[in-house]
């Protein structure tokens, strides 16, 4: 079976970490959050991946060369964005004529793709779109469905806080229903494909999903997704918690809480203290320094005796000794004012 993987975002929202690291091969605990998803799909028995992106694809030839085993990747550069649904059919000259997974590069999940094909399957269905269920769907559009899963209408985002399903970024497709649309238009899949596939009489059915979902588009759920994996949430992964690389250097009087993952050749320093945090490759914290729900950049440095809580360093940043910096973003290799 074969699936498209979605790399195309520009992750604004990570912003000073995606400055130097494209969104999908950002770390999450021990490796590039692409590898987890092609991980999960492995499982599941797909075996041939299309990665699609319009920009950057220089930052993702080292690491499919590094990418060992299956699955075997296709890469398809796009002359210019071409949103989430012109990206799918674009690829499908190479997708050729089953169904197949279409999904985004950016989410951390335990979803069943066996059981959601045994699903797709069932019903007949052209399109299968993966749905998750939240309290609050202020930050999502709602998809209804029927009580069979069919689903009959995509709503707006909601402006009072509604419990929900919400469409959680990952498709079984038809090659056959995409045929009628333009390839190399830029195409919205939520807003255009699916509305005006339903609308010519095609079965399009949500699946509700019961297992883990998040989306790591901001620094909040990036480290929501590290303490959730490190506290063995995510259903066929288990860590050791804290995770410390074992190239990193953890000084034995630090004190590090269960929510923290450690990069590459990173240091802590004697009695640092870092809670619910994500410190990337090379990065360093100094003596007597406290670090609290933050992410340090590859090569940032946290000075000794300062205090870094709820902010994100780009790689290379530098708070100095005694520093204090609360609710911050750092650029990329910028330093941060004393006092």
């Amino acid at each position: 079976m074969k699936a498209v993987v979605l790399v195309g975002g520009f992750g604004t929202r990570l912003r000073p970490l995606t400055e130097t690291v494209k969104k999908e091969l950002l770390p999450l605990v021990d490796r590039p959050i692409l590898d987890h998803t092609l991980d999960r799909l492995v499982q599941h028995g797909v075996r041939e991946v299309i990665m699609s992106s319009p920009y950057l694809e220089e930052a993702f030839g080292p690491f499919i060369a590094a990418r060992a085993g299956e699955p075997a990747i296709t890469w398809v550069t796009e002359e210019r964005p071409l949103g989430t649904g012109g990206a799918v059919v674009r690829t499908l000259d190479v997708v050729g004529s089953d169904p197949f997974f279409a999904l985004n590069g950016d989410i951390c999940t335990d979803l069943d793709l066996t059981a959601m094909r045994a699903f797709h399957d069932e019903r007949g269905a052209s399109v299968t779109i993966a749905l998750h269920h939240v309290e609050d769907a202020r930050a999502f559009g709602l998809v209804q469905t029927e009580e069979d899963g069919r689903v009959v209408a995509f709503r707006e985002k909601p402006t009072d806080a509604v419990a929900g399903d919400i469409n959680a970024g990952t498709y079984l497709l038809d090659p056959a229903v995409l045929g009628a649309f333009p390839a190399g238009e830029e195409i919205s899949i939520e807003r255009t494909i699916f509305p005006e596939v339903i609308a010519a009489g095609h079965p399009v059915y949500g699946f509700g999903a019961d297992g883990y979902w998040i989306d790591l588009g901001t620094p909040e759920k990036y480290l929501q997704a590290h303490a959730d994996l490190l506290a063995g949430r995510v259903r066929g992964i288990s860590y050791d918690a804290p995770w410390i690389h074992p190239s990193a250097e953890v000084d034995p009087s630090a004190r590090l809480d269960a929510a923290v993952a450690v990069g590459a050749e990173a240091r802590v320093g004697r009695g640092a203290r870092v809670e619910r945090s994500v410190l990337h490759a090379g990065a360093f914290i100094g003596a007597q320094a406290v670090v609290l729900g933050s992410v340090v950049g590859a090569e940032a440095r946290v000075g000794a005796g300062a205090r870094v809580s709820d902010s994100v360093l780009g790689a290379g940043a530098r708070v100095p000794d005694h520093g204090v910096l609360e609710g911050a973003r750092v650029s990329v290799d910028a330093d941060v004012a004393p006092g």
